[in-house]
């Protein structure tokens, strides 16, 4: 279980500025309710170019909620050109931390706040944030090399678990992965090939324990950024029964991260024989 400081407990029960602006300066929207995580944030300014009003409406976890109502307290009053510096560091400072599973809420917070400057700045057009103009690397979730390198750059990723934290890419179907690693050994300097599945054959023990270890490194981190987990059961054969715990257990996707993530994980990392079943 996450540790969570009191800030973030405090404005993920009392959120502040909660609401939609009518007619806003500022509108961004970024984020898919289909990957779990969305935030629409307006502002309001005054005659000096101060944000004297901002409201924020979000779908995702108590860390989207807090990172939300912290991002909108920290604008109000401040001049535009202040709040354009405004960082996803910036955003989790202020609630103390976050835990780094959680970490893509405040860049989440961050990039709606460029999306809604962005709506200010051309007049009215509802605007992509800047990240997404790149490549897209991570199909599910919509994420773009440039993201990736402004993760590793800004906030010291250097793994492909870093970048799952901080953008989520490569949290689902896996297919990324070599991608996102290549983008990492290229602006760290350091080449972590990512391991391949087993080709030989296998004890049954053998089995049993590589599925463990790829449940432990692979999924578990995975499921753990929407509060899920994951539990092997039983190993019968090529089938391999398990039980979806936390947020995962009785979710409408189950299914999905059944066979996208849990089986997809083992069959690369493993076997391309099993078979993932809920026990």
């Amino acid at each position: 279980m996450w540790e969570y400081t009191e800030k973030v407990r405090d404005h993920y029960i009392n959120p502040r500025n909660v609401g939609e602006i009518e007619n806003p300066d500022g509108l961004g929207e970024v984020g898919n309710i289909s990957c779990g995580d969305a935030l629409r944030l307006t502002f309001k300014l005054d005659s000096e170019k101060k944000i004297a009003d901002i409201k924020f409406k979000t779908f995702g976890c108590g860390s989207a909620i807090a990172s939300a109502s912290v991002l909108t307290e920290m604008c109000k009053g401040k001049h535009i050109d202040e709040v354009k510096r405004i960082s996803n560091k910036d955003i989790a400072d202020a609630l103390g931390g976050l835990p780094k599973e959680k970490l893509h809420c405040s860049v989440m917070g961050e990039e709606a706040l460029e999306a809604a400057l962005k709506y200010y700045e051309t007049g009215g057009k509802v605007a992509t944030p800047p990240e997404k103009e790149g490549r897209v690397i991570c199909h599910c979730f919509n994420v773009t090399e440039i993201e990736i390198e402004k993760a590793i750059r800004e906030n010291g990723a250097k793994t492909l678990n870093d970048i799952m934290n901080l953008t989520k890419a490569g949290g689902a179907c896996g297919n990324c992965h070599q991608e996102i690693q290549t983008i990492i050994d290229k602006l760290t300097g350091v080449n972590q090939s990512i391991q391949q599945k087993s080709t030989g054959r296998m004890t049954i023990i053998q089995k049993v324990d590589k599925i463990r270890e790829v449940l432990a490194s692979d999924v578990r981190p995975i499921l753990a950024q929407d509060g899920g987990d994951c539990e092997l059961v039983d190993v019968d054969g090529n089938d391999v029964y398990v039980t979806l715990k936390g947020h995962c257990k009785g979710c409408a996707f189950s299914n999905n991260t059944l066979f996208s993530v849990v089986e997809r994980k083992l069959r690369e990392k493993v076997s391309d024989q099993l078979n993932v079943k809920t026990a």
